[in-house]
């Protein structure tokens, strides 16, 4: 966008104009609400991912039970979704710094999760696919507005 004075019809004029490229690009403040969700869900479903594996380390009897697994128990699902959780709220505190690097990780991290959750939906049906939807979110704001932040950044 430029607010240099200009030129329109024999008046001069401060107007904004908008100079996109002929590329298709538009200006970066299109994603970024986008991204701020992402980064702040990514975070979020960190937290819940890492309270639902706390939970299930400590009390196991509030989940279903007789509930069957992928592999192994409760107790190694615990564990697996306090490291996804870890990994999610370190990807997302990461997405805030607006790299190519940490986008990707962003992207793979959310997926990891929702599989993560996917699996462990025997154990409590509705939580699980709350926590999927928001990384569907997540993965979707990062793939789709993710890489234009820099793509005007010269």
């Amino acid at each position: 966008m430029s607010t240099t004075p200009r030129e329109v019809d024999g008046q001069v004029t401060t107007t904004p104009r908008y100079d996109y490229p002929a590329t298709g690009y538009y200006p970066a403040e299109s994603g970024d609400g986008w991204l701020t969700f992402a980064g702040i869900m990514l975070v979020f479903g960190g937290f819940l991912t890492l309270l639902d594996g706390i939970v299930a380390l400590s009390r196991s009897s509030f989940y279903v039970a007789n509930a069957h697994y992928v592999f192994s128990d409760l107790n190694t699902w615990g564990w697996i979704l306090v490291v996804a959780g870890v990994i999610a709220v370190t990807a997302g505190f990461a997405v805030f710094s607006g790299s190519q690097w940490a986008r990707w990780s962003g992207i793979v991290v959310a997926a990891g999760q929702a599989l993560a959750q996917l699996m462990m939906i025997q154990a409590y049906p509705f939580w699980s696919l709350c926590v999927f939807a928001i990384d569907l979110l997540v993965i979707y704001a990062l793939a789709a507005w993710g890489g234009r932040r820099n793509s005007l950044e010269t």
